[in-house]
């Protein structure tokens, strides 16, 4: 299992905390999400063989309003 810290822009509530955690936790594989809205990261466990790190960058991305740095 990996374990990760990545910066997401763009997060500013308590619904944008939902929104990128919901994503995240919606990819197979990833076991983990939880965003810390404070320092703006998310900490995602997922299992590698599954799951890519340009892929959970590219599911937040897609929800419009933010932008996970890899």
């Amino acid at each position: 299992m990996e374990n990760k810290v990545f910066i997401v822009n763009g997060m500013k509530c308590e619904h944008c905390k939902l929104n990128v955690e919901q994503a995240l936790k919606s990819v197979v594989g990833v076991e983990v999400a939880e965003v810390n809205l404070a320092e703006k990261i998310v900490n995602v466990s997922y299992d590698e063989n599954l799951v890519k790190p340009e892929l959970l960058k590219s599911v937040v991305d897609a929800l419009g309003r933010f932008e996970m740095i890899l």
